[in-house]
C-alpha cells in the first residue's frame, strides 16, 4: 500500500455570512476538462471603440432610473454571460423600465471560450474611465471569470469583482423573455435614418406617442395603427444616440397592436461592427419590467411543468435555441414550446437564447437565463 499526498489551492477561504454560505471550491470542470480555476473568456474584442462604448452604454442603463430619484442612488452593475458563441452583457435601469444588452458576436470576438456561465460585476469609474479613452485601433481585451471580470487596454487593467445581483432583475429577466418572445420586426432604419429619427425624438414626452412605418424609416403619431412601436419617454433611448457614429443600421421591434390599443413594451436594436445593442423600454415611464406579470400568465398552463421537462431534455445546453426546430422535434405547438422555455428560465435551468419573429435569427431580443456556473 503506497502514500500518496494531494495539494489543493483556494484562492479565497469559505465564508458563512449570515444565512448565506459561500464555498470555495480548488478547482472546477471546462468544455475542455478539469481546471484549477476555471475561466470562460479571455481574448480580444476586434472592434474595440464600438464595444468600450456598448459596455459603458449598458453600465449607464444600470445607474438610470426614470422618473430620476432625489438622494443617493443605489448603483447596480452588468451581468456578464459566455454562451459559447458571443459574449453578453445586461442591466437594467434601477427602475427596472428599461433593459439594455450588449451581444458580442463570434466576429467581434478574438479569444478563446474555454466555458459557459454567467456571472454579474461592478463596473466602477475607472473601468468607465479606461472604456471611455479606447480608440478605434486600441486593443481591448478581456477574461470572465465566474468571480471577476478584467479588462485591458493600453493604459493598464482593471479587475472589477463579482457583486450580488439584484432578486428584481431575477424577475426582470423572466419578463423580459417572455413579453419580448412576441414581438415582431416593425421597421429597420439606415444608420443615416436611424440618426434623423433618434436625435429628433422629443426629450421628455407627456403624451401617447407611437412610431409608425414610413417609407424608409418611423413617422410620430399621437394614435396607435397596425405595425405602430409605443415609444413614450424617448429620452430612455439615449444610450443608442450615444453610439450613433458606429451604428449600420437600427431595427426595432414590438407586439401587434390596432387602433385604441394601450401602451405596449418595444424593442430597439442597434447594428454595430461585430455586436448589437438592444434597449427595451416598458410599457410606461413609471412601469417596470419586473411587475408586468407575463411570466405568471405564461405558466398558468396545466402542461407546462412536464413539457419543460421534455424541452430541457432536448435542449442539451445548446447556445442558441430554435423554438421551430424545438416544436417539430418535440410535437409541440410553438405557444407550449415557448412557455416551457419559460418555466426552464425562471428555474435557473435554460442554456440558451431565443429568437422573436425576424428575418434572421440572430437577434435574440428576448433572453432565457443560463445556470451559474461555480
Amino acid at each position: 500500500m503506497s502514500d500518496e499526498a494531494h495539494s489543493f489551492t483556494y484562492r479565497r477561504p469559505s465564508v458563512l455570512d449570515g444565512d448565506r454560505l459561500g464555498l470555495e471550491t480548488a478547482g472546477g470542470t471546462a468544455l475542455a476538462g478539469p481546471v484549477g480555476n476555471p475561466r470562460f473568456f479571455t481574448g480580444f474584442l476586434t472592434d474595440a471603440a464600438p464595444a468600450a462604448g456598448g459596455l459603458q452604454a449598458v453600465a449607464r442603463v444600470a445607474r438610470s432610473r426614470y422618473p430620476e430619484l432625489t438622494g443617493r442612488p443605489a448603483f447596480r452593475d452588468p451581468v456578464v454571460t459566455c454562451n459559447g458563441d458571443r459574449l453578453r452583457f445586461e442591466s437594467f435601469s434601477r427602475c427596472c423600465g428599461v433593459y439594455a444588452r450588449l451581444d458580442v458576436l463570434s466576429d467581434g470576438l478574438d479569444g478563446e471560450v474555454h466555458d459557459r456561465g454567467t456571472t454579474n460585476v461592478d463596473i466602477n469609474e475607472p473601468l468607465r474611465r479606461m472604456l471611455a479613452r479606447v480608440g478605434g485601433r486600441d486593443p481591448l481585451h478581456l477574461s470572465v471569470g465566474p468571480d471577476d471580470l478584467t479588462a485591458t487596454t493600453p493604459d493598464g487593467s482593471v479587475v472589477e469583482k463579482k457583486v450580488p445581483l439584484p432578486r428584481r432583475w431575477l424577475r426582470g429577466f423572466a419578463e423580459v423573455q417572455v413579453i419580448t418572445a412576441g414581438f415582431e420586426p416593425r421597421a429597420e432604419l439606415s444608420a443615416v435614418e436611424a440618426a434623423r429619427l433618434l436625435r429628433s425624438l422629443p426629450s421628455r414626452s407627456s403624451g401617447a406617442l407611437w412610431a409608425v412605418p414610413a417609407g424608409r424609416s418611423l413617422r410620430l403619431t399621437g394614435s396607435p395603427t397596425p405595425g405602430a412601436v409605443w415609444v413614450t419617454s424617448p429620452d430612455r433611448l439615449e444610450s443608442l444616440v450615444l453610439l450613433l457614429r458606429f451604428a449600420r443600421a437600427l431595427r426595432v421591434y414590438g407586439p401587434p397592436v390596432r387602433a385604441g390599443s394601450h401602451p405596449v413594451a418595444s424593442a430597439w436594436e442597434l447594428d454595430l461592427p461585430g455586436m448589437r445593442l438592444v434597449l427595451a423600454l416598458s410599457p410606461g415611464r413609471n412601469r417596470g419590467f419586473s411587475g408586468e406579470g407575463a411570466v405568471l400568465d405564461a405558466l398558468a398552463s396545466d402542461d407546462t411543468e412536464t413539457d419543460a421537462e421534455l424541452i430541457g431534455a432536448l435542449l442539451s445546453f445548446e447556445p442558441r435555441v430554435e423554438v421551430d426546430l424545438l416544436a417539430e422535434r418535440s410535437g409541440l405547438p410553438q405557444p407550449r414550446v415557448r412557455d416551457a422555455l419559460t418555466q426552464l428560465g425562471t428555474a435557473g435551468a435554460g442554456s440558451a437564447t431565443t429568437s422573436p419573429r425576424r428575418p434572421t435569427s440572430t437577434a435574440n431580443c428576448p433572453t432565457t437565463r443560463r445556470p451559474r456556473r461555480r
